[in-house]
């Protein structure tokens, strides 16, 4: 069992194994992984098959077929799940009748092919939930030494690799910026990487900023959002009246701002009562018990702390849970309720 980082450092380092599974959803480091892989091997050198459409007997003669053309090859395989035999408890797995057993797999990796790597891919289920039970049934029917596990980024991890494609692709962008990126993108790495591309067409050499993020990115609708969250804590009443007029003119959904905001009362009223000094006291706390916390968040929670004392963050909760409910019950209009909300907490 690998990390992508582990299998590629080996792949570097001796070549590829005769047969590898990936195992999991995230399509990030699957990219990765391919394209590090298929550059190792000339284009005709390269088979590719479904699973879906041929049993699993004719990838491994595939593999033991020997070619007059190529000392080296690789097959790549999608969808590894639809080999699995069905059964009553699994049928989730395949609608179809099984495509194969493993025993030809097992077979075959007792004396593999010299220079034939193959490469399983069984991106269908995830490590989280009733997906994990059925990725532990792929791993099982498989049985193979090589297994790279594709496991989704944790929001740091998102933001610690997003901060390597924007230095590597030769722009600046605001911290606040890629926060918002991270956030509004749920931290998909696939995603952001293909955003952060766009952008490096854009910046143009200059620095990129939540403004830009808000007006390029689609599912950045947050953009506003994350504005009035600094806004109020700033307790900047006059920019916050701008950010709620155009989050109204842009129809945003107005009960995000308060998830967004409860989100950050929160996280600044447990580092003020665990007595947490600095950013990096806030980072190194938070982080210890597994809340994902980076660089710029914990700054942004420090500023939330120095500007609003105990007892005005815990009035802060209540002020958010009353304009909660005042947006859930009958009411004239979300901005009357805003309006009212920013005056109660910053007037």
């Amino acid at each position: 069992m690998s990390t992508p980082a582990q299998f590629l450092a080996r792949v570097k380092r001796s070549g590829a194994p005769a047969v590898t599974l990936l195992l999991g959803a995230e399509a990030y480091e699957r990219r990765r992984i391919k394209e590090t892989l298929t550059a190792l091997y000339a284009e005709d050198a390269i088979a590719r098959h479904d699973l879906a459409d041929i049993p699993l007997a004719e990838i491994v003669d595939d593999a033991r077929s020997l070619s007059l053309f190529a000392a080296e090859r690789l097959i790549w395989v999608v969808n590894a799940e639809a080999a699995l035999p069905r059964t009553r408890a699994s049928a989730d797995l395949e609608e179809t009748e099984s495509a194969g057993d493993a025993t030809t797999l097992v077979q075959y990796l007792k004396d593999p092919t010299p220079g034939v790597a193959v490469v399983l891919e069984a991106s269908r289920f995830d490590f989280e939930g009733d997906d994990k039970r059925k990725l532990e049934r792929v791993r099982k029917f498989y049985a193979v030494p090589e297994v790279v596990e594709l496991r989704r980024f944790s929001p740091m991890d998102a933001r610690r690799e997003a901060e390597a494609l924007v230095a590597r692709g030769g722009f600046r962008i605001d911290e606040d910026a890629l926060d918002l990126l991270v956030d509004s993108l749920g931290a998909d790495i696939a995603r952001i990487a293909t955003e952060i591309e766009k952008l490096a067409l854009y910046a143009g050499g200059r620095s990129v900023g939540v403004d830009d993020i808000a007006a390029l990115v689609a599912d950045a609708r947050a953009g506003n959002i994350f504005a009035l969250v600094n806004a109020l804590a700033r307790r900047d009443r006059a920019r916050a009246f701008d950010i709620l007029d155009a989050l109204v003119r842009e129809g945003e959904y107005l009960p995000l701002a308060l998830a967004f905001l409860s989100t950050q009362f929160r996280t600044a009223l447990a580092a003020r009562e665990a007595g947490l000094k600095s950013p990096q006291q806030i980072q190194s706390h938070f982080t210890r018990l597994g809340v994902p916390m980076w660089g710029s968040r914990a700054d942004q929670i420090y500023q939330t702390v120095t500007r609003f004392g105990k007892a005005q963050l815990e009035r802060a909760l209540r002020v958010i849970y009353l304009a909660d409910y005042r947006l859930r019950d009958a009411r004239p209009d979300d901005r009357i309720v805003m309006e009212q909300f920013i005056l109660e907490l910053v007037g």
